[in-house]
């Protein structure tokens, strides 16, 4: 297998401007799992300020997002949609997870899974129903960026 770098997590969250907690990788520390990770962390720094314009920019362009009953399959539907939601329904909500299996499908492809959910404005802990498990897909780019091609989320609970 292919061994070139998936890059160092920490120069990549602190080029997206993202604070590294170093706590969310738990078991999974190898060097290209906290790469591959990197992408949830981003994805939950733009919710924490509801910014759709980060949120959609961690998508591949043809990246796709099961949110709900809504499958969105571009980064702009991805885009909107947040928007909608962040200045409705969503405002002032944010996301909290951790991974629970990381796997390497190739030497460019890693698919991991999370638990954790959506936390509503005054929320200390995730609602039973929003309790979800996701499956992310991520692909390292030929330019070295990693994009989400894939976010699918199933409720647990509720």
């Amino acid at each position: 297998m292919n061994t070139t770098s998936w890059g160092d997590a920490s120069a990549l969250l602190a080029d997206a401007g993202v604070a590294e907690d170093a706590s969310y990788y738990r078991q999974f520390t190898r060097d290209r799992e906290r790469a591959a990770l990197t992408v949830a962390m981003r994805i939950q720094a733009a919710w924490k300020v509801n910014d759709p314009d980060a949120f959609a920019d961690v998508f591949t362009e043809n990246g796709s997002l099961l949110m709900r009953d809504e499958q969105l399959t571009s980064r702009e539907d991805i885009r909107s949609y947040m928007t909608r939601g962040f200045q409705g329904p969503l405002k002032g909500a944010h996301v909290k997870g951790w991974p629970i299996a990381v796997t390497f499908l190739g030497d460019d492809v890693a698919m991991f899974v999370t638990e954790g959910g959506i936390l509503m404005p005054g929320d200390r802990e995730i609602q039973d129903s929003n309790l979800i498990r996701a499956t992310w897909v991520v692909v390292r780019q030929p330019d070295g960026r990693l994009g989400l091609v894939s976010h699918q989320g199933s409720p647990i609970k509720g």
